[in-house]
């Protein structure tokens, strides 16, 4: 069963070069998918076009058995949740005012939010660790703390699909390691799609089922972490050497920079 299915989709921004060329490719539902690359490769834009957010000149891409073109916005909020670099929260909201925000796709018309809203806002801070945090302006925490709050915030929608992009960005080690290890509990107690820009090869290695790699826009390949980030590859799409062996306490490639 795939989550998504995309097929030969295309994608510019108006004029210019193209972002996405004829890009096809699957993400299985209930896996945990890394999609890397470098810089201008197209990473985040695929993300958006998987949410809609973007609409491709060419191709289509399939939600599940549908044509992700002909669903409303509601529909797709139901079915999945977007976590961009910025979450995009410039006022001194509660972190549980953010969270409940995440309930407004279940919400008809100017109706308020109801007891299940608030258990459900309440069940995903506790899965974020942030309920100790839930009358604090979001704009006061750290780096970590409203990352995981923006994510909570998406798990408050009750996704099937979760897209973050570059959900470590700006964290440091230890956040992003926290970060990390929530999204695959979630995903392996859940069975939540998760699908994740990374640039951080290891984490990607060390948390993904699979891994997608993109160069110019195209998809230069899908497959195992073992399978995907070889050094051959690495070389030849980031121009870096690197050495791998397996990791020492997961079987799992470890790369490593040669300087």
């Amino acid at each position: 069963m795939h989550a998504f299915t995309v097929d030969t989709i295309s994608f510019r921004y108006e004029p210019g070069v193209p972002i996405l060329r004829e890009l096809s490719c699957t993400v299985r539902k209930g896996e945990f998918l890394s999609i890397v690359g470098p810089n201008g490769s197209g990473k985040t834009t695929l993300l958006r076009l998987l949410d809609r957010i973007l609409i491709p000149q060419s191709g289509r891409i399939m939600l599940g058995g549908q044509n992700i073109q002909k669903l409303s916005r509601s529909e797709i909020a139901r079915k999945i949740a977007f976590v961009p670099q910025d979450g995009g929260i410039h006022f001194p909201y509660t972190v549980y005012e953010v969270v409940l925000m995440g309930r407004s796709p279940h919400i008809r018309g100017i109706a308020f939010e109801n007891a299940h809203d608030r258990e459900i806002a309440e069940t995903v801070m506790t899965q974020a660790n942030i309920t100790h945090l839930a009358d604090h302006p979001v704009t006061n925490l750290s780096g970590g703390e409203r990352q995981r709050a923006i994510i909570a915030r998406a798990l408050a929608q009750e996704p099937e699909i979760l897209l973050l992009d570059e959900p470590n960005a700006h964290l440091d080690i230890a956040h992003q390691l926290g970060i990390f290890r929530m999204l695959k509990r979630l995903n392996t107690e859940s069975g939540l799609t998760v699908v994740s820009i990374s640039h951080d090869l290891n984490l990607a290695a060390t948390f993904s089922d699979r891994v997608a790699m993109l160069l110019g826009g195209s998809l230069v390949a899908l497959g195992t972490p073992r399978e995907v980030l070889t050094e051959e590859k690495i070389r030849d799409v980031f121009h870096t050497n690197v050495v791998i062996d397996r990791h020492p306490s997961a079987d799992v490639p470890r790369i490593t920079l040669i300087a």
